[in-house]
């Protein structure tokens, strides 16, 4: 995992009032819940300090959360507040506490802060013209048996599409992969990639100095650490979010975005359309990425001979490789 980075691990909306969640993130268990305003997420270890029973079996009692075995109760800092076989008004030791993580609840989804508290900053990777109260969504949640940077590469893959989707979004046997054009951002956060593929009528494929930028048909981006956003045109988008679960699983949340339709029903219409073909579309690559090792992929495996039209895989690995190497400095 890239250190000293923002996260988003949930969608907000699975974490429920006086119901503690459990969810496995970035190889920690943890349990979500919400305090008595219903704003503030709380997110701690799941684990209790006493005997080690799961905090997420247990119950939210007004801000804490108690645990089912003995009842200790733990706020949203970590610390044991109350110790019942104590009694209620006894002080609890200091030594008591479990450990406690920064979350936000932002733009529809749950932001987990993985790095250094004294490095924790506002840099949380979403769009900003995402947040137009304008688009509503859909949203999909899905499994996969896969490292998470696995699952973003799929999204970076351009060459896969005429074959893979082939039925969908890849009709018209455009195999040849133009470019495709990948470009950084001066802060090594946001990765842009221009994409033009066509039918093969015996050219060669162009690179991309050989183009001109309005010659691509269109564009995605990709946020570090993990979320993505196909831009298909300015009044719909898929957005993306791979929350790694571990070594070996990847939560994905893909949501359909638009803002062509603002009435109730119709709207509801087409994000339900929305989210059915994008599900299809999803099926159809993890359908794929299954067969792939459950393994990471770093910049350099000597398993892969990548061509030109990986250009933005090969940019999200290097850029990746480069802030392991800065934020993890600390590890």
């Amino acid at each position: 995992m890239i250190y000293n980075m923002w996260y988003a691990v949930l969608d907000s909306k699975e974490v429920k009032r006086n119901k503690p969640l459990f969810a496995k993130r970035l190889n920690k268990n943890l349990v979500f819940w919400r305090d008595s305003n219903n704003n503030n997420i709380c997110c701690i270890d799941d684990k209790c300090c006493h005997r080690g029973a799961s905090l997420s079996h247990g119950k939210v009692c007004k801000d804490n959360i108690a645990c089912p075995f003995h009842g200790f109760q733990f706020d949203k800092s970590g610390k044991t507040v109350m110790i019942p076989a104590n009694g209620k008004n006894t002080e609890v030791n200091k030594n008591f506490f479990v450990e406690v993580y920064e979350v936000r609840d932002l733009y529809g989804f749950i932001w987990f802060w993985y790095g250094d508290k004294d490095k924790i900053n506002d840099k949380i990777m979403f769009p900003d013209d995402l947040k137009d109260k304008k688009f509503s969504y859909s949203t999909i949640r899905d499994e996969w048996n896969n490292h998470y940077t696995r699952c973003i590469e799929n999204q970076l893959d351009v060459v896969h599409i005429s074959f893979v989707h082939h039925n969908t979004i890849g009709r018209g046997n455009k195999t040849i992969v133009n470019g495709p054009l990948a470009e950084l951002d001066d802060n090594n956060n946001t990765l842009k990639f221009y994409v033009n593929n066509v039918i093969d009528n015996g050219q060669k494929a162009l690179n991309a100095s050989e183009m001109k930028k309005e010659d691509f048909k269109y564009f995605l981006y990709f946020y570090f650490p993990n979320t993505w956003q196909n831009y298909i045109f300015e009044k719909m988008r898929i957005f993306g979010v791979f929350a790694p679960v571990d070594d070996e699983n990847t939560i994905i949340y893909m949501r359909f975005y638009q803002k062509i339709m603002n009435i109730p029903f119709i709207k509801n219409i087409i994000n339900f359309i929305g989210k059915k073909y994008s599900d299809i579309v999803l099926k159809q690559d993890k359908n794929v990425v299954k067969t792939q090792s459950k393994k990471e992929s770093y910049l350099g495996m000597k398993e892969e001979k990548l061509i030109q039209g990986d250009k933005p895989i090969i940019m999200y690995r290097s850029t990746r490789d480069k802030l392991k190497k800065e934020n993890n400095s600390s590890i």
